[in-house]
């Protein structure tokens, strides 16, 4: 149910974008500041924003911070002396950005921030994110009903975010609440803190399997650590198909390029996918309609989908990852 109201969602605000412009004739320009584009997840979003302005005839001024939140508030402040007509920012974190979002307020520029929301201020944006709580809740779901299909008692670990992000903190709450239902049978042996680094997600999923030799689910809170656990699994000779004897039940977020293939292969049981069309198209929308001096809501939430081996050939399209190539 939350699949169609989304994709209804979606087909209203394409539509709200199509005005009456003049091909080649800009609506005007937005400046757009990316903390990174070092993940296919940033590339795929900057990418899809680049297309629905480009659908509206308005004109992109990009920014990358690299990882520097002093950089990025330099760009924004960059933006607003060159009088954009909007912004669009995915901050680094929820802190760094309310400076930027007061700068933009006393400009009277619209700000929208992508995937990652503010703290609690005064300060007046709108956010377009994931719902990355009830997205992790239903794949962890889905991965327990996989896991409890075996007879007796189960082990899971976590691979969580870094914990200054709130969409990690939304992932594992989602994970801890999806499993409190199988209590009795599921036990999270193992809670492993990233901070979204490979090297310590392998090092940390590494000693979890050698402490617990029985994990037999694990969820990533990013498919972009998908390679660490493949890599810890294949050394213990536990990096199986689904359905096969040892099997460990797998499951991450986001929909990347990475999780599609270990789909496809039989590898991956689900992974939470945030909807990078739905996104763009709500930032966007939201940017224009801000600018237009339409009410907007404070937060604008992608509920997201799950996809797994059962309904991979039916959504597989709206995964943004199926279209990346490797």
């Amino acid at each position: 149910m939350r699949n169609n109201i989304a994709w209804i969602v979606l087909a209203a605000v394409m539509l709200a974008g199509c005005g009456d412009k003049t091909a080649g004739t800009s609506a005007g320009t937005i400046g757009v500041a990316f903390e990174t584009l070092q993940t296919e997840y940033w590339v795929a979003s900057r990418d899809g924003i680049a297309a629905e302005l480009k659908k509206r005839n308005l004109n992109m001024l990009e920014a990358i911070a690299d990882g520097d939140a002093n950089r990025q508030f330099e760009q924004v402040r960059n933006f607003i002396t060159r009088r954009v007509d909007g912004i669009i920012v995915v901050p680094k974190d929820a802190q760094t950005v309310v400076p930027m979002i007061r700068e933009a307020n006393r400009a009277g520029i619209p700000i929208v921030l992508f995937n990652r929301p503010p703290a609690k201020s005064d300060a007046r944006s709108v956010t377009v994110v994931a719902d990355n709580f009830s997205i992790t809740k239903d794949t962890v779901a889905y991965l327990a009903d996989q896991a409890l299909k075996a007879p007796g008692k189960r082990q899971a670990a976590i691979l969580i975010g870094d914990l200054g992000d709130i969409n990690a903190i939304a992932r594992r709450d989602g994970f801890e609440e999806a499993l409190k239902p199988h209590a009795g049978r599921i036990e999270i042996v193992s809670r492993i803190p990233t901070e979204w680094n490979q090297e310590k997600a392998l090092a940390g999923i590494t000693n979890a399997l050698q402490a617990h030799p029985s994990i037999d689910l694990i969820f990533v809170s990013s498919d972009l650590l998908l390679p660490s656990v493949v890599s810890a699994l294949k050394s213990r000779g536990r990096y199986l198909k689904v359905g096969e004897p040892s099997h460990v039940v797998l499951g991450g977020f986001d929909g990347d390029a990475t999780a599609y293939r270990m789909l496809t292969e039989g590898y991956l049981d689900a992974t939470g996918v945030q909807d990078v069309g739905f996104d763009t198209a709500a930032t966007v929308q939201a940017v224009v309609d801000l600018k237009a001096g339409k009410t907007v809501p404070e937060t604008l939430l992608d509920p997201g989908f799950v996809i797994h081996r059962g309904n991979l050939a039916q959504v597989a399209p709206r995964m943004w990852g199926a279209g990346v190539r490797k």
